[in-house]
């Protein structure tokens, strides 16, 4: 059976094209927004400004061939199999991002530093029980 993944949301970002983008939350990210589609708003219930949440997404523009690469796009970096990097090319694009909720209308809801591209599929969000 194949997998199927059904995006749940979209991120609205001032990050317009992947050359602006941080290489991770922490590398100065912008607030982003996050729009639930209308059929899963219910499943935003009970999430708080502060909670920290971990953001799945659909890596969209990724190049799904890649297999190894360079680190951090370091021209002297020793190529390295993709799946011991944060790459976003790699076979399945799936994007791990750890933020805090900073509010929730309706269904948008706002985080804290997000490197992702506007228009990036959102496809879970999990409690960061860390």
């Amino acid at each position: 059976m194949e997998p199927t993944l059904i995006p749940i949301g979209i991120v609205r970002s001032p990050l317009k094209e992947l050359k602006d983008c941080p290489l991770q939350e922490n590398e100065k990210a912008p607030e982003a927004l996050i729009e639930i589609n209308v059929e899963f708003i219910q499943a935003l219930k009970d999430i708080q400004p502060g909670d920290r949440l971990i953001i799945l997404s659909w890596l969209h523009q990724s190049d799904r061939t890649v297999l190894i690469t360079k680190p951090r796009n370091d021209p002297n970096a020793a190529l390295t199999g993709i799946f011991s990097t944060r790459s976003p090319d790699r076979p399945n694009p799936i994007g791990i991002h750890f933020v805090r909720a900073v509010a929730i209308d309706h269904n948008t809801l706002r985080v804290s530093g997000l490197e992702l591209l506007d228009q990036t599929p959102i496809i879970d969000i999990k409690p960061d029980l860390s």
